[in-house]
């Protein structure tokens, strides 16, 4: 999926979602059917100087309140399980998280940035635990069907769907 450049108001509307100031977005990884942003790109190192591994953070209220429902159903347990039993599926999973190491060091570099205390860390238990659903969707929103199994199956799962807007207001750009 392409990225898009973060406007004044995207940021006005994350924070919104946020219910805070939103903090050193570097993009828009994945939008609404109506523009709002879902998924933004976090700069790995934050303006404090804290390093910060989760590069695809989900920020949409309707997609994080239906995300927390899932983890709460013992989902994460059943695709942990799907994870340890199914090694085409545990293979995906790895190169999910290359594919994600690789896009962080691309973000790394065009920022010109060194965060070497999350080097090989990526998001959401990869490449071998199934840990944040919030990340692991976030990843799959951003980067598209087909490159986070994981993610794939949870978004799949989700009472929410990134192609009905159920956004409590409409953009204003």
């Amino acid at each position: 999926m392409p990225l898009t450049e973060a406007t004044e108001n995207d940021i006005a509307e994350v924070s919104r979602q946020l219910g805070r100031p939103a903090r050193d977005i570097a993009a828009i990884a994945a939008r609404c059917v109506c523009g709002n942003p879902l998924v933004v790109q976090t700069a790995p190192r934050l303006s404090n100087g804290e390093p910060f591994p989760t590069m695809y953070y989900l920020t949409h209220p309707a997609a994080t309140a239906a995300v927390s429902t899932l983890e709460a159903s013992g989902f994460m347990a059943e695709l942990q399980a799907k994870l340890s039993e199914d090694a085409d599926l545990a293979d995906a999973y790895r190169r999910a998280h290359a594919q994600y190491l690789a896009e962080r060091d691309e973000l790394e570099a065009l920022l010109g940035l060194d965060v070497p205390e999350i080097d090989g860390i990526s998001a959401g238990g990869m490449p071998t635990r199934v840990k944040c659903l919030h990340a692991l969707i976030g990843h799959s929103l951003a980067a598209g069907p087909g490159v986070n199994p994981i993610g794939d199956q949870a978004l799949a799962a989700c009472t929410w769907q990134p192609t009905k807007c159920v956004c409590d207001h409409r953009p204003t750009n």
